[in-house]
């Protein structure tokens, strides 16, 4: 088995860690920033946000010709500092929220899939946390 690729996307936004976890984890605020470009967007999102609490996304491209659930099981949630947590196809992700001056940075690490190159999956989980940051500057700031 070959050893898996780990990937790691971050960014600085302008407000305090507890608007940014807010945000991050509240389904209603999801479905506005999860998307990594204007064709796509999250058309359902639920939470359950504990150790073996599930999560589950559904992204659309809004012209329907595809679309698909992401989600997951939490294996580790401290308030306001970290999210672990196992996708359904086995692999693992983990975010860190880091207060910075009243700016919080996020950092997430994830194992790549094999099906797409590594450097478009950084792209595309870029593109979703620099949409977030956008949203969140805007809401919450």
């Amino acid at each position: 088995m070959a050893p898996v690729t780990r990937i790691t996307v971050e960014a600085i936004v302008n407000a305090p860690v507890a608007n940014v976890w807010k945000a991050w984890n509240t389904p209603g605020d999801i479905m506005q920033w999860n998307t990594p470009d204007p064709g796509w967007h999250t058309s359902s999102s639920e939470n359950d946000l504990r150790a073996g609490g599930k999560f589950k996304n559904r992204m659309e491209a809004k012209d329907g010709s595809f679309g698909f659930d992401f989600e997951g099981i939490y294996d580790n949630v401290e308030l306001h500092k970290e999210i672990t947590y196992t996708m359904s196809d086995g692999r693992n992700a983990t975010t860190l929220f880091t207060p910075q001056n009243g700016k919080t940075k996020i950092e997430t690490t994830f194992d790549a899939e094999t099906e797409n190159a590594p450097e478009f999956q950084k792209q595309g989980w870029q593109a979703i946390l620099d949409n977030f940051v956008k949203y969140v500057e805007s809401t919450y700031s």
